[in-house]
This record gives C-alpha cells, structure tokens and sequence, in this order.
C-alpha cells in the first residue's frame, strides 16, 4: 500500500510541476480535501485549488528537486528543495500527504527560506538564569 500511495503522490505533483494543470490535480484529492499550514490555516479543497492556480504564473519557472519521498501506512513524505524563478531565494518544503481510498484526503506544508535556516537553529537557545 505505501509503494501504491507513493505512486499516487508522484503522479500528482508531476502533472502539477511538470504542465501546471491544476484541473489535472483536483482528480487526485477527495472531495472533502483540506490543506493545512503553520500557524492554523486551513484551506477546503476548493481554496487550495485556486491558491495552487493563483500561484501559478508568478512560479512559472521555479526548479523544484524531490530530495525524499517516504510513505509508511496512509501517510507520504515529501521534502523538496525549490528555486523560486528570476533569480529568487532557494526553499526547503516538507509535504505530508494523507492518502484515504486512493486519493489525496489531507496535506500539510512547512517551507522555510534556507537561507534562514541557520538563524532559526536558535529558538530552543534558553537564555541564562541570571
């Protein structure tokens, strides 16, 4: 099952990447699709569609590598590393994918510029007691 899930989430970003077709996208997410990032929001499958869509044209271009894809049970890993068009900053991006009868049911997203990640290996630094 994991190998077949996998399988689905690749079929789904490189349609995405590869032709930009979000229509193509949406017959791999359930109908109760919802998206999720830091910080609370949560988008309905409808929401993520036309943000994915409103994100196209200004990310045409961008270089996207898939660094790892693991999948254990109805759960799939994505960490990718993306180079934002015209000369824009490097990104890492983990994606987790919830897989419910062979669809996309739920996602998850974190992306952090890497050029920033040194700066944010300090927040668990506790000052000293003084």
């Amino acid at each position: 099952m994991t190998d077949s899930n996998k399988v689905l989430v690749q079929r789904a970003l490189a349609g995405l990447i590869q032709t930009g077709d979000v229509g193509a996208l949406a017959t791999f997410l359930t109908g109760d699709f919802r998206h999720h990032r830091p910080g609370g929001l949560t988008l309905s499958r409808t929401e993520w569609l036309a943000a994915v869509e409103a994100a196209l044209a200004p990310l045409a271009g961008m270089r996207v590598e898939i660094e790892q894809l693991l999948a254990e049970g109805d759960h799939v890993v994505v960490f990718s590393r993306r180079w934002l068009p015209d000369g824009g900053p490097e990104i890492t991006v983990v994606d987790r994918w919830r897989i419910q009868d062979g669809l996309i049911a739920e996602g998850w997203e974190l992306i952090e510029p890497t050029a920033e990640v040194t700066m944010h290996l300090a927040w668990w630094t506790v000052a000293p007691v003084r």
